[in-house]
């Protein structure tokens, strides 16, 4: 079915339109030797340059960086987008195609995956050429499209917490969309598009999400790894989100890194030029995957519980000091999470928790053998201060579940949260440790679920 895009507001809190970097294979260059910040400025979700003027990076190669990236191949009888960007990026790229060339049309769009920040761009050309523009993807994306629309409610919640920023009101929702633009031609394993002078190989991979595309212009010499390379530890542990395959999503870099391509555009973050640094950046990020899910994998195979196997995993430091692997959107922990799904379900390995009492009831319990709340709160302030900002989550965690109406504890609680978020470099957790604490600021434990 074909359906007209709604407004989808913007991940995260407006920015402001930046000055277009002065030289981007410069910027790219300084951003490989780590001489930028990637946690911050050049976040490859919600850095300083997003929304900023499409760049033609080589010959018949337009780039748009924005949440994600959006890329517009000249084929020589018309135009080819690889991702489209989200909708709060349409306009901006269609203006810039248009400035770019005028008159070429959009033959062809391919959608890397699903995710709404990738497939809402396609809608100014379908109106400018009063028809659909023929739009390739996965076979599994409609059902996921399908999934989204039983889950808008879910969907607001989880990335209003996700990309909560400090300093937004408790108030601050994200909604979900609820009409999608659907894939025109879908494939199974791998579709070769011939249009115009160029070459698109499509292959499938599942990733970050089942319905994952990479696409390969040998022409050009040119890749597009989609999410399956993102300029920071692959989003494979996202706690809210749908089942990841970690293991297939390292196959798939390192196959990638086998091509020579010459020219690397992430589906977040910026470009990455040279043949050797593109083999390095894929090859390492794979040996990080395949590192995590081993050792995950081994401490399954001696029974251990998830929670022996979280502290046990030995994180490779050597790959995530990286400027292209650092924990600026996901975090390697909760990679391990996704293995432990994968493979071995939901189940812990702790059996108090196969059937728990409700989490208000044990705790309540805790908090008198406590001797009351005040002991609590003395106990969760102390650790606090002594900077023992895990252990202070979990004992206010426990008071608050008890009295969820004490102001006081609420009090702490916020000023925990706050110091965890701003110790945090992974988005995703800074921003859902500042949701807590502004949850907290209106008295409750969760804005969204009292």
């Amino acid at each position: 079915a074909y359906l007209t895009p709604v407004r989808c507001p913007p991940v995260g809190p407006p920015l402001e339109r930046k000055p277009a970097v002065p030289d981007i294979r410069d910027y790219c260059d300084r951003l490989w030797n780590g001489e930028i910040d990637t946690v911050r400025e050049a976040h490859p979700i919600g850095g300083m340059w997003n929304d900023r003027e499409t760049d033609e990076i080589a010959d018949g190669l337009l780039y748009y960086k924005s949440v994600s990236s959006a890329n517009t191949f000249d084929a020589g009888d018309g135009l080819v987008m690889v991702d489209t960007g989200g909708e709060r990026d349409a306009e901006n790229i269609h203006a810039g195609v248009r400035r770019w060339r005028p008159d070429a049309p959009l033959r062809a769009a391919i959608y890397s995956h699903h995710h709404v920040d990738h497939t809402f761009g396609v809608g100014p050309f379908d109106a400018e050429a009063g028809r659909p523009i023929p739009v390739y993807a996965h076979e599994a994306i409609p059902e996921h499209f399908d999934r989204y629309l039983r889950t808008v409610g879910y969907n607001t919640a989880i990335n209003s917490r996700q990309f909560f920023r400090p300093g937004m009101g408790a108030e601050f929702r994200l909604p979900w969309p609820d009409q999608y633009r659907y894939p025109d031609v879908t494939f199974r394993d791998r579709l070769d598009l011939r249009i115009g002078e160029l070459t698109f190989e499509l292959h499938h991979a599942r990733g970050e999400t089942e319905d994952a595309v990479w696409t390969w212009v040998p022409d050009r010499s040119v890749l597009c790894p989609g999410d399956l390379f993102i300029w920071a530890v692959p989003n494979a542990g996202n706690p809210q989100k749908a089942q990841r395959w970690v293991g297939e999503w390292a196959a798939a870099l390192r196959k990638m890194a086998s091509l020579g391509a010459e020219t690397m555009l992430p589906g977040h973050g910026f470009p990455i030029f040279g043949a050797n640094r593109i083999a390095q950046a894929l090859n390492d990020t794979a040996e990080l995957l395949e590192s995590i899910e081993n050792q995950t994998l081994a401490l399954m195979n001696e029974g251990c519980s998830l929670n022996r196997i979280l502290h046990e995993v030995e994180m490779p430091a050597h790959l995530l000091d990286k400027p292209y692997l650092r924990s600026a959107y996901d975090h390697p922990e909760f990679i391990i999470h996704t293995v432990w799904r994968y493979f071995g379900g939901w189940y812990e390995g702790e059996p108090d928790r196969l059937m728990p009492a409700p989490r208000g009831a044990e705790a309540a319990e805790w908090v008198a053998l406590a001797g009351g709340i005040g002991p609590v709160l003395e106990r969760a302030r102390a650790l606090l201060d002594a900077g023992d900002l895990v252990m202070a989550s979990h004992i206010i965690e426990g008071a608050a579940a008890a009295g969820p109406a004490n102001a006081e504890i609420h009090a702490l609680r916020a000023e925990i949260y706050d110091r965890r978020a701003a110790a945090q470099d992974s988005s995703m957790a800074r921003g859902i440790f500042a949701f807590a604490a502004s949850s907290s600021r209106e008295g409750k434990r969760d804005a969204f679920s009292g």
